[in-house]
């Protein structure tokens, strides 16, 4: 099982929430698309990097990229591929580092279709998908147990902390 680099994460997320920010066009600080929600997909992937076995720092890059490039809070069906590409100019800039060639392109695949609704693939892309889904009742909607891809997400005291946690973000 692969132990959970807690510095090194850290490291990621600053840089990740570095290079986000000035180009990320919502509400950055409260928006349903912002860094509230993308430290909710970070604290779900953690336990789901855990439980897959899978490198925390593709969930921890998946977290903070995966819906940096949205251009509304709605339907914009492009922004996984988007962020996929803001991807690959940040490993040409040498900002990501922390993967290796295999896990980068699991991350991409997992950007570019974490809003399509599958369930098959690869340990770490279907963990990166999982987290995400987790927070979707801070939209409103309750992630149902056959949509998502993991049995650890599947469980009902993860679903369960994971929307009082979104519910908490309402208030």
């Amino acid at each position: 099982m692969r132990i959970l680099d807690r510095h090194r994460c850290t490291r990621i997320v600053h840089k990740a929430l570095a290079v986000v920010r000035p180009q990320f066009r919502l509400n950055f600080h409260h928006g349903v698309h912002g860094v509230p929600h993308w430290s909710r997909v970070w604290f779900h992937g953690r336990h789901l990097a855990e439980s897959v076995d899978v490198d925390p720092a593709i969930l921890a890059w998946f977290a903070y990229l995966h819906d940096s490039r949205r251009h509304n809070d709605h339907r914009d069906p492009l922004h996984g591929t988007r962020a996929a590409d803001f991807a690959l100019q940040l490993r040409r800039e040498r900002v990501i580092t922390e993967l290796d060639d295999a896990d980068f392109e699991r991350l991409c695949e997992a950007m570019r279709l974490h809003s399509d609704g599958h369930v098959e693939g690869d340990a770490a892309v279907r963990a990166c998908w999982d987290a995400d889904r987790l927070d979707l009742w801070r939209v409103g909607i309750e992630p149902e147990p056959h949509r998502l891809c993991t049995h650890h997400a599947r469980k009902g005291e993860v679903l369960e902390r994971a929307n009082r946690m979104a519910e908490a973000s309402w208030r």
